[in-house]
């Protein structure tokens, strides 16, 4: 069973030879582990590993894609600049990380209007937004490798808060939650399109992957009910694009987000994943409570690879991996993404005990 096939049936939650495996590293990690001679210089972490899944972000949501970046300040580590959406934000030059929102232009539905709104209907930008050659050579390398091969992108979540901020975003839902719908609405439609165009092209995917992060610890970004009145409905059009046209979905969403799983199921989702276990998320719950509806993949508690405690790390997938695999339905994956900080000997050890335990 190659890893299309695997992670299509863990999906729908039929019989499989064993879990699955897939992993999110940071930037450098591969470059730190190449540099101590673990991995060859021209060898993927997806071939190296034997991960079951490729994933590819094909497009641009940045609103003016004509804008130049506006350099406003620059220091030896950081720089500071003004984007297409008209956000400044301060970027890491030594490392990859989250940028740090400093302001936004847009702040309200006047500046969503009058910015950003029109370069997104814009249908004869479309094609600008697309990667059509990365997708192709990505999806190409999958089906050699036989595996699990997923077009990935944000929602309108993702989408909305590098435009105005989460601040902006949030005041928004609670106070003008009709110029949210819009935004919603515009780029939930702007996603279809272009996956429409790409599609159409190139040829479809295996599976749709969204990152959508709308938790931070211990709890979400909104209410159950604010999401069923303001962000279910376009997560519903996406999902139910994808499908129309046979694809899963796998939903990926940081922080604590329990009370909107309910919501993101009646949505159609068919996977949760990173489900984070120092924002407060329990896989074994999530399992016991909806594993006859969705497929899980990730809740391994990062920390335990940070510090490199292989005990921790046995214990953990011993306690977990023998009731997440019941019914199928897993997919093995730390619950972040694996930094600079693991030894490459540690996460070794967790790939191998894990499908250990993982094989039926």
């Amino acid at each position: 069973m190659d890893g299309k096939e695997r992670i299509s049936r863990i999906l729908q939650r039929k019989d499989v030879d064993r879990i699955g495996l897939f992993e999110h590293f940071w930037g450098d990690t591969l470059k730190v582990w190449q540099s101590q001679g673990h991995i060859k210089e021209n060898e993927s972490l997806e071939n190296h590993f034997g991960f079951d899944m490729s994933i590819i972000w094909p497009f641009n949501y940045i609103a003016n894609l004509d804008f130049t970046p506006q350099t406003i300040e620059e220091d030896e580590e950081t720089i500071l600049q003004k984007d297409g959406n008209y956000a400044i934000l301060r970027k890491h030059k030594l490392h990859n990380a989250t940028p740090e929102h400093v302001d936004f232009t847009v702040r309200d539905r006047n500046g969503w209007e009058e910015l950003i709104k029109p370069h997104l209907i814009d249908t004869k930008q479309d094609r600008k937004r697309i990667n059509f050659q990365g997708y192709l050579e990505t999806k190409k390398m999958a089906d050699q490798a036989g595996r699990f091969f997923c077009w990935a992108g944000i929602n309108v979540f993702e989408q909305m808060h590098p435009i105005c901020g989460h601040e902006y975003m949030l005041m928004g839902m609670a106070l003008d939650p009709d110029w949210i719908k819009d935004m919603t609405k515009v780029l939930s439609d702007l996603n279809i399109r272009l996956m429409e165009i790409l599609f159409a092209e190139c040829g479809k995917p295996d599976g749709i992957w969204f990152y959508e992060d709308m938790g931070y610890k211990e709890h979400p970004f909104m209410s159950p009910q604010m999401y069923d009145e303001i962000i279910l409905s376009a997560h519903k059009k996406t999902f139910d694009f994808a499908h129309s046209i046979g694809l899963p979905v796998i939903v990926h969403s940081c922080g604590y987000v329990a009370p909107l799983v309910p919501g993101l199921i009646k949505a159609g989702m068919d996977c949760l994943q990173v489900i984070e276990v120092k924002a407060g998320m329990d896989v074994l719950k999530l399992k016991k409570d909806f594993g006859d509806k969705i497929a899980l993949c990730g809740g391994m508690d990062a920390r335990n690879l940070v510090a490199n405690d292989i005990n921790n790390i046995r214990k953990e997938l011993n306690e977990k991996i023998p009731i997440l695999k019941k019914g199928s339905g897993y997919i093995l994956h730390s619950d972040h993404s694996i930094p600079t900080d693991t030894k490459y000997e540690t996460y070794k050890f967790f790939v191998s005990e894990g499908l250990r335990l993982g094989k039926y």
